[in-house]
């Protein structure tokens, strides 16, 4: 029986020539697919995890390890759909993690050598990061905890059902609703009912 592995979407369609059937599998990926898979995903992946963790450098390494975690799990999957709900399930937890960890450790004070170039750059990429979340939704955002962050961008930046949220998050599917309503009131409390 001879077999065909076409590539279709990142999943792997098996082709039996004899009997013509195809069977679609989202089994563990292979090294090529998980390739396609991260060029599909890693931007919006990272765009989350910086939002949620206000740190565009922390998102830098966090994404690397999100997808570093997700390949090793190695899991299988229904569809698409649910590969990509999986990994923001990782990306979720790790960047819960991530925020526990700043939270717990005190920042250190790092005197500023004028010799240093490369010192003088990160200080005023520091300088211009500042001046980004000194918008008014940024200062909103940031007043938010992790979950509200978490749920309102995964509602409405990535549009993730409330089925997916709650996976993802970690709570009821039935609470996602009212929870993504405080949050929003919060945020338009904060900003002073402007929309």
């Amino acid at each position: 029986m001879a077999h065909d592995l076409v590539m279709n979407d990142a999943s792997l369609s098996v082709i039996d020539s004899e009997s013509n059937t195809s069977v679609t599998a989202y089994g563990p990926m292979d090294e090529d697919t998980f390739r396609a898979f991260y060029e599909r995903t890693s931007r919006a992946v990272w765009v989350y995890l910086a939002r949620v963790t206000g740190d565009k450098q922390l998102a830098d390494d966090l994404l690397q390890d999100v997808f570093y975690r997700f390949f090793r799990a190695n899991a299988t999957h229904e569809d698409e759909a649910h590969r990509r709900n999986s990994l923001f399930c990782f990306a979720t937890n790790i960047a819960r993690d991530a925020n526990r960890k700043r939270f717990r450790v005190r920042a250190e004070v790092v005197p500023i050598d004028p010799d240093d170039e490369d010192q003088a750059l990160r200080v005023d990429e520091r300088i211009a990061e500042r001046f980004e979340a000194s918008t008014d939704l940024a200062k909103a955002m940031g007043q938010l905890t992790p979950v509200q962050r978490e749920m309102l961008w995964l509602a409405y930046a990535l549009g993730s059902s409330h089925a997916e949220i709650a996976e993802m998050v970690g709570v009821r599917s039935g609470s996602v609703k009212i929870l993504l309503l405080r949050a929003r009131r919060k945020v338009a409390s904060i900003l002073g009912g402007k929309r």
